[in-house]
């Protein structure tokens, strides 16, 4: 891509959600993460995500700085919003150029974060999960949950996807939206866990959702539902016996309730964590003797890798 220093004459472009989700298939944003890792990025540099309460809720800061190219996502969480007819979540993101810190464009964050979590997520699935992998168990039902469903769907060919959630309306969408993808799909319980060959968690739990020990030792389990210590989708009893990959240590010691609080219980160990960057060069093997879980939260690297992604796809 050119690098036009932004002016008043020249403005930054604005990318809508539309505009984000045209520009970048979900299989071309993993393919940017994957590259990004590939080519010697260590999440450990970006720096920790800053939360600052407002108001009722919070805001996140996610700045990182990748070669050429710099930015930073905000984002707000004000749980009061959807009484107000809002999104719980809003984002926006900044690209600038890194020599002068111009910005380059401006983005629509929400569709950036839906774009770029199911990426990675499928990106450690596609190192985690058996190559015969057929059913897919999903818990969740929102935006991620379908997200997940499709960034999956092309790293394995799946016979069939399981879906569990609160609302039965919510589900049958989710099973709509999977068979719209060609894919067998229903409605499941939490002990449908014990015959999957992958598992997604992307839910708002802040409690274990199903028993660890139905999980099968050839499984593959993602959990990226929550980003804070004191909340977690996996139980003590999976983290122990698993195979642990994450982002980045220091990340997932501060943010992964899962990991936090699997620590705190004895169950695991910083040394048990595994770097997703060292999956993804081939420099740690996989264990397919246990389960293999990979705890996500998100990170900055991740968005700012995408939106180049973004304005390179929008210029092509």
């Amino acid at each position: 891509m050119t690098q036009d220093h932004s002016t008043p004459e020249n403005a930054p472009r604005w990318f809508a959600a539309q505009q984000i989700l045209d520009a970048v298939s979900p299989r071309r944003a993993r393919t940017l993460l994957e590259e990004t890792l590939v080519g010697g990025f260590h999440p450990g540099e970006d720096p920790a995500r800053g939360n600052v309460t407002a108001g009722q809720g919070h805001m996140l800061l996610m700045p990182s700085v990748l070669g050429a190219w710099s930015g930073i996502k905000v984002a707000t969480v004000s749980p009061g919003n959807p009484e107000r007819g809002l999104p719980r979540i809003q984002a926006t993101y900044l690209l600038m150029d890194t020599p002068t810190l111009s910005v380059q464009a401006v983005m629509e964050g929400n569709a950036l974060t839906t774009l770029r979590t199911p990426a990675v997520s499928a990106l450690a699935a596609d190192h985690l999960a058996a190559p015969d992998a057929q059913t897919l168990m999903v818990f969740g039902t929102g935006p991620q949950a379908l997200s997940h469903i499709e960034a999956f769907a092309d790293v394995r060919d799946f016979s069939e996807v399981v879906v569990c959630g609160r609302s039965t309306e919510k589900v049958a969408a989710a099973v709509a939206h999977a068979q719209r993808l060609g894919l067998a799909a229903r409605a499941g319980t939490a002990e449908d866990v014990r015959d999957a060959d992958v598992v997604v968690c992307a839910t708002s739990a802040a409690e274990p959702l199903f028993d660890g020990a139905l999980v099968r030792d050839a499984a593959c389990v993602v959990a990226m539902g929550s980003h804070e210590p004191d909340a977690r989708e996996l139980d003590a009893a999976l983290m122990g016996r698993a195979q642990v990959v994450v982002e980045d240590r220091g990340t997932a010691l501060r943010e992964a309730g899962d990991v936090v609080q699997a620590v705190a219980e004895g169950a695991l160990t910083e040394e048990d964590l595994v770097p997703l960057a060292d999956v993804v060069t081939g420099a740690a093997a996989m264990d397919r003797s246990r389960p293999r879980v990979f705890k996500c939260v998100g990170m900055s690297w991740q968005d700012l890798a995408v939106a180049v992604g973004v304005v390179d796809g929008a210029e092509a």
